[in-house]
């Protein structure tokens, strides 16, 4: 397909498609002339990955192209390429100390992670800003954060489409981005439910 249909294809405009193949992105396609190319549905999908990656998961040009350069490495190296995902997307993560309060949880709930995961960096970030202002959570209260996380994370895998590993980050990004606030979206409405239907509520809402 020339250029202009990979854009109709794609959905992606054709100005956006030329500008990431001028920023490398997007490979080029095989000449044809020396003015026009032909491209492929490996394009089509490329872009559709970019356009997720730039669109929906808000990422820098930098932080696409070391996604991508992950993801070209291979199907082995699709672990990483999800852990480069999650390190790529907002909001950006302080790594200028040791997640020591977070290594400790990881530790007493015996999960497998990535020793370097920014969201362990994130995590130690969540439990200062706790710390700060008197809220440090206590074991029990923790886990029961854990066991809803985990059981969140076991309906997200379990979702993952068994496809190449392009469509696989494709979903992680645009799964994390646009389920996150869905959750949290969830969680506060079922406060609320609570503090109108749970003990005390006649109390709290007269």
């Amino acid at each position: 397909m020339r250029i202009s249909e990979l854009s109709r294809t794609s959905g992606v405009p054709l100005a956006t498609v030329k500008f990431y193949l001028r920023e490398g992105l997007l490979a080029p396609g095989r000449p044809t002339s020396a003015t026009q190319a032909e491209y492929d549905d490996a394009h089509v999908r490329r872009l559709r990955l970019v356009r997720a990656l730039v669109e929906t998961g808000g990422l820098a040009l930098a932080s696409v192209r070391a996604v991508l350069d992950s993801l070209d490495a291979g199907p082995q190296a699709n672990l990483k390429t999800i852990g480069t995902v999650h390190d790529a997307l907002p909001p950006a993560v302080r790594r200028d100390r040791e997640p020591v309060r977070a290594r400790a949880v990881l530790a007493t709930l015996g999960w497998h992670v990535d020793p370097d995961a920014s969201a362990l960096h994130r995590l130690e970030a969540a439990l200062e800003a706790l710390r700060s202002v008197g809220l440090t959570p206590d074991p029990d209260h923790l886990r029961t954060y854990a066991e809803a996380a985990l059981s969140v994370a076991r309906a997200d895998v379990a979702a993952v489409p068994d496809a190449s590993t392009a469509d696989v980050v494709e979903f992680v990004v645009t799964g994390t981005m646009l389920y996150e606030p869905l959750l949290l979206a969830l969680r506060r409405m079922a406060q609320q439910h609570l503090f109108v239907t749970g003990p005390g509520a006649a109390g709290r809402t007269g």
